[in-house]
């Protein structure tokens, strides 16, 4: 009997045991999940420009880890997880162009990984509708780039909630349980409050199902990542309780307020939203915060129907504790701050969309894909309108900024120097110097203080233009640019040879 070898041509290999439909199928939704993530970070880089600006909050948590300037005063509510996130480049570089792109990467990467912890409980083609519903948002793109914390609690609810999922279903799944602890985690490491808000339902369903292992991964990653704002509460804010009093004090006393006006004020791309007052944005804008909900519901509809509640319901739930504080508790309004609710429902009101141009209905089937197809249009154009606006008043305040930094460097306000007054805290930044302040959220020194430093650095006092210098720099020679009125300290003038 002849010898099988020579059968097989040479140079052909023997072929492997075909992969199976589902890893197939996987494969090819991981695939499609991922192309959504890099046209997110794609759309990052392209429309909200790595060369915008620091903002003021950035400056905040930048400056903790940079070279650049000395550390800004770190107020009560704060976290250090964007520290901790923006470090590996920070830390040695002072380009905001690489930090914005190292940050428009990771953030897609995070999309991507979060969105996959759903795959045993969504189809691909959900996942990747929520994913684009979500990073197509003006708000998503904006500060999905940024050094802000919002977009990384969102991401952290998401895999939180997934892997919350599937370790109830599978309490052996140890890959479920770390990513249950590490969502946590990134949650707490961001805003500690709100990872509480957002991971209630799942706390609340652990304990009345007794899933032992899912809650101690659950508590474990909230204490992780918590620990480091609880050790700092007593080191330097007199105790635990007295962080969360200030805290609560500097955004203006928690208590009852129905903020979800303001929110609405909020999405034609205010920033912030303190006070919030003036007219409610075009209909055409505030659209979409309407049907996002209501799809999601009808996804929950659907979801009993085809009785898989579970996934659907969980993310509703945890998507309405997350925005409970922000439209029944404080009385103003950001847009990032209900970056966790949209992603959550994102996921059912994806679900709802697919079911209705997948539904086998002939003629009403063309209708529905003619209708999502419309929808989405419009939801897309309406949001690069608001991102493109945004975006060019965002750069050219900050181009302010840079630009009162270089003539307080002209004025010879240099490294090593302080600023005080009307937005010393991001300008200080720029200019590579400390900030003080003696009233306000961000109290850390006293007009004696300031005075005695301008004795041996220069300083700087800034006002807005019609406004009045604070007593000890009356007698200080000042110079306008801008809105701004700079009096600067004489020694400054005299080292710059003015």
């Amino acid at each position: 009997m002849a010898d099988s070898t020579h059968a097989i041509p040479a140079g052909t290999r023997r072929a492997g045991p075909r992969p199976g439909p589902v890893r197939v199928r996987r494969a090819r939704g991981d695939t499609l999940v991922a192309a959504v993530a890099a046209a997110f970070t794609l759309a990052q880089l392209l429309l909200v420009r790595p060369a915008m600006g620091l903002g003021w909050d950035e400056s905040i948590y930048v400056s903790q880890v940079s070279a650049h300037a000395p550390a800004a005063y770190f107020s009560a509510p704060r976290a250090r997880g964007v520290s901790l996130l923006v470090a590996p480049v920070a830390s040695w570089s002072s380009s905001t162009v690489l930090l914005r792109v190292y940050l428009a990467v990771l953030s897609g990467l995070a999309l991507y990984l979060a969105l996959r912890v759903w795959r045993h409980m969504f189809g691909s083609g959900v996942l990747a509708l929520a994913g684009a519903l979500f990073a197509s948002l003006w708000v998503t793109l904006f500060y999905g780039p940024q050094a802000m914390p919002n977009y990384w609690v969102a991401i952290g609810a998401l895999a939180c909630a997934g892997c919350f999922l599937r370790a109830r279903t599978d309490p052996r799944d140890h890959a479920a349980l770390w990513g249950l602890a590490g969502g946590a985690a990134l949650m707490a490491l961001m805003r500690p409050m709100d990872a509480v808000w957002a991971v209630l339902p799942l706390l609340v369903l652990a304990l009345l199902e007794r899933h032992g292992k899912p809650l101690a991964a659950l508590l474990a990653g909230l204490a992780a990542g918590s620990a480091e704002w609880v050790i700092e509460a007593f080191v330097s804010y007199g105790g635990l309780l007295q962080r969360l009093s200030d805290g609560s004090a500097i955004q203006g006393g928690l208590g009852w307020h129905f903020a979800v006006a303001d929110q609405l004020r909020s999405l034609g791309g205010r920033a912030l939203c303190r006070p919030c007052t003036g007219a409610q944005p075009n209909p055409a804008v505030t659209a979409w915060w309407y049907v996002l909900p209501l799809l999601a519901l009808l996804g929950l509809v659907l979801a009993v129907r085809a009785r898989r509640t579970p996934p659907t319901l969980i993310a509703l739930a945890c998507a309405a504790t997350a925005a409970f504080p922000y439209l029944f508790l404080i009385g103003y309004a950001a847009p990032r701050f209900l970056l966790p609710v949209y992603v959550l429902l994102a996921l059912p009101a994806a679900d709802a969309l697919v079911h209705r141009v997948r539904a086998p209905n002939g003629g009403w089937r063309r209708l529905a894909v003619s209708l999502v197809a419309l929808g989405l249009a419009g939801h897309l154009a309406v949001q690069y309108a608001v991102l493109a606006h945004t975006v060019h008043r965002t750069t050219a305040d900050r181009r302010v900024w840079s630009g009162t930094a270089a003539t307080l460097h002209g004025l010879g306000v240099r490294p090593p120097c302080l600023l005080a007054g009307e937005e010393a805290i991001p300008i200080a930044f720029y200019t590579g110097c400390g900030s003080a302040s003696t009233s306000g959220p961000n109290t850390n020194s006293t007009p004696a203080a300031i005075e005695q430093a301008a004795r041996r650095l220069p300083v700087a006092a800034l006002t807005t233009a019609d406004g009045t210098p604070p007593a000890y720099a009356r007698t200080w020679p000042s110079h306008r640019y801008g809105d701004l009125r700079l009096y600067v300290a004489p020694r400054a003038r005299e080292s710059s040879g003015l």
